[in-house]
């Protein structure tokens, strides 16, 4: 009982941690491809360091075969961070954040095509109300005329299609899980991402001063570095469903700093619309009828 509430403490403040990066990342006065790297740098050695701590090997021969996959997910990662970073720059942290939450729900529609799966009325429900909410978003009637509001939007949905992208990828890999993937996907993030910032932005982390070198630092040593190994290290006792509703924390707290600390706008309808957005998606992830045959088998009982 000890472990597992040190698990669940565990995750939950790396749920919160990870909705306070945007705070972070606003203050870094680099592009964001840049900033990207230098998370992806920072994060790939706190978990080199954790994995040597904990006597943690990763057998190559082992995960040959997939290997591809992985680096393809990695790619797809740093590509992932760079539009969300960006996505910041162009409207409020909310509405960035969840227009990002959409990922699950691309997940939900994309695996009957590609595995084959069957999708119910539940999730075609649930497919719709939030879509509904990523419309709401947008500021119909309020800011939906802003058009760098709805580059945010549109940067916001790139970045859950990217992480999407890596969600579907990671069901296909079964050599190797958790900790050890992330490490080998952020390896593969800096494959890419330091040809593509050298060519885009360069190299301009130089002119960054004391408070972008702290923040830099923040984003990625604790915000992904050391809350990756808290993420991955809780998950392993922990039930599915506990999960997918304690994951749901990320998202309330960047909302939160985004109205609360950054002072962001959010009207009315987009506050309905995120309402619909994290409410659909979280029962969408959820197995609602296992949780009542639970129920039902302890009033029985």
């Amino acid at each position: 009982m000890v472990w597992k509430n040190k698990d669940k403490i565990m995750f939950i403040s790396s749920m919160a941690i990870f909705g306070t990066i945007a705070l972070f990342a606003k203050k870094i006065n680099v592009s964001s491809g840049e900033l990207a790297l230098y998370r992806a740098v920072l994060a790939a050695l706190i978990i080199f360091l954790f994995l040597i701590f904990t006597k943690q090997k990763i057998i190559l021969r082992n995960i040959k075969k997939e290997l591809p996959l992985i680096l393809i997910s990695g790619f797809a990662m740093g590509f992932n961070w760079i539009f969300l970073f960006e996505a910041y720059k162009y409207t409020t942290v909310s509405a960035a954040t969840l227009s990002y939450y959409f990922a699950p729900i691309i997940v939900t529609i994309a695996c009957p095509i590609i595995f084959k799966e069957k999708i119910g009325l539940k999730e075609i429900i649930c497919f719709i109300m939030s879509t509904i909410g990523i419309v709401l978003i947008t500021g119909l009637g309020g800011s939906g005329g802003n058009h760098s509001h709805l580059i945010g939007i549109l940067l916001g949905l790139a970045a859950a299609s990217l992480y999407a992208t890596v969600m579907i990828i990671n069901k296909c890999v079964k050599s190797i899980g958790g900790i050890h993937r992330t490490f080998i996907q952020f390896l593969a993030a800096i494959i890419v991402l330091i040809p593509y910032v050298l060519f885009t932005s360069g190299i301009t982390i130089g002119s960054l001063e004391t408070n972008g070198w702290i923040c830099l630092l923040i984003v990625g040593i604790i915000h992904t570095g050391i809350t990756y190994c808290m993420y991955f290290s809780s998950m392993k006792n922990m039930h599915g469903q506990s999960i997918a509703i304690l994951s749901y924390i990320d998202p309330l707290i960047a909302i939160l700093v985004s109205v609360l600390i950054l002072n962001e706008p959010m009207t009315l309808l987009q506050i309905i619309g995120g309402f619909f957005i994290l409410i659909f998606t979280l029962i969408n992830e959820l197995n609602l009828d296992n949780i009542f045959k639970k129920k039902n088998k302890k009033i029985m009982e």
